[in-house]
């Protein structure tokens, strides 16, 4: 198992009823999808926020950023940056804002 940090944005952290962040047991080697599958598990109220209940698509107004880096669009079974996985940096859900 791994530890892995994960930092939520205002409206999940109200709705799983936590703190800005929380520490997430990782089976195997850390993905976004692992970390989200065990942050889900762990808080059933954050089910269907962050992914789509039926594909597990990442939500259009959800961003995933570790180390720096925007892993949005990168493979959900891609591994996570070191950074992350030595519990140095926490893996980031960002709500992004849109408006005119």
């Amino acid at each position: 198992m791994t530890a892995v940090r994960v930092s939520l944005p205002p409206h999940l952290r109200d709705l799983a009823g936590v703190g800005a962040e929380v520490s997430i047991d990782v089976a195997g080697e850390p993905t976004p999808r692992a970390v989200l599958d065990a942050l889900e598990a762990r808080y059933p109220a954050l089910r269907g926020t962050i992914r789509d209940h039926l594909t597990q698509a990442r939500r259009p107004f959800v961003r995933f950023f570790a180390c720096g880096e925007d892993l949005s669009h990168d493979s959900p079974d891609a591994p996570l940056p070191s950074g992350v996985s030595n519990g140095a940096e926490p893996f980031l859900v960002v709500g992004a804002i849109a408006g005119g």
